[in-house]
């Protein structure tokens, strides 16, 4: 396995490959994101751990965006036990996805338990669903001071087990050495995952800017209500979607495509591999 440094522009060729491949299989992709977040809201009302095995989820998650991805991209149609893929790979490897997930989950709890040192606990309330957020909360200078931490505090988390999923899954790297080699190749590729960020959110406020638009015409029209809400929850989706979309093609061109004996280590259930890097500009 090699990590390869990528030129900055590649962020924005990112940002674009997710949109495309979405639109390969738009209803699919959306479908299958939506499931793999009402399975992780299930979750939830497990009484007393529910909120920890859905932060445990999220790693496998994200690797059934990946492949799902990768199966749109290849011409084929992701069907729905690709949700399962985490899991469908072989002892050792689940071993690993479980692992990388209780790992998420202390990592992402002991950010809200530092959080709560703060403002005693607010911002993890309403950021686990456990509280509403009022005008008067949001203007707590504590609140707000949790937030920025938990923004501050989060950013190197998520940088950990951006590729551990598809390192674990693809190159059968154990747990904590996929934390390593992906925060290494974010760091090692910082330029291209600026401009990778900095064209999602261009994305997002797009459309935000489009929906407020369609709203506000519906408004006009004498529409509005749940019309606007509906279309704001699926645009938000949509937008959602295509972003785990993408992180499949940061994964393809920051380390070598698996070999052939790690890729049909189990032959009967091991999904397509992230599309092989191309050389050149993309």
């Amino acid at each position: 396995m090699k990590l390869h440094i990528v030129p900055a522009r590649t962020g924005m060729a990112w940002v674009k490959l997710g949109i495309r491949a979405f639109w390969r299989q738009p209803m699919a992709l959306a479908a299958l994101f939506f499931m793999t977040m009402a399975s992780m809201s299930v979750a939830t009302m497990v009484p007393l751990v529910g909120p920890a095995i859905a932060l445990a989820l999220l790693p496998s998650a994200t690797l059934a965006m990946m492949v799902a991805a990768a199966e749109a991209t290849q011409g084929r149609f992701p069907m729905p036990t690709v949700l399962l893929v985490a899991f469908r790979t072989g002892r050792q490897r689940l071993r690993d996805m479980l692992v990388l997930g209780a790992l998420y989950a202390v990592g992402f709890l002991g950010v809200m338990g530092l959080s709560a040192l703060i403002d005693g606990g607010q911002f993890a309330q309403v950021y686990l669903g456990g509280a509403k957020l009022t005008q008067e909360v949001a203007q707590d200078p504590a609140f707000q001071s949790a937030m920025w931490l938990s923004m501050v505090l989060y950013l190197p988390l998520s940088l950990l087990f951006w590729h551990a999923p598809g390192l674990v899954h693809w190159h059968g790297v154990p747990p904590v050495k996929a934390l390593f080699f992906s925060i290494v190749a974010c760091v090692r590729n910082f330029g291209a995952f600026l401009v990778y960020g900095m064209g999602w959110l261009g994305v997002f406020l797009l459309g935000g800017l489009v929906v407020s638009i369609v709203s506000a015409l519906l408004a006009v029209a004498g529409l509005a209500g749940a019309a606007a809400g509906g279309i704001m929850v699926g645009a938000a989706m949509m937008m959602a979607a295509m972003f785990f979309t993408s992180v499949v093609f940061t994964f393809r061109d920051c380390f070598d495509p698996p070999s052939t004996a790690t890729v049909h280590e189990a032959p009967h259930d091991e999904p397509p591999q992230p599309p092989p890097s191309t050389p050149g500009p993309l």
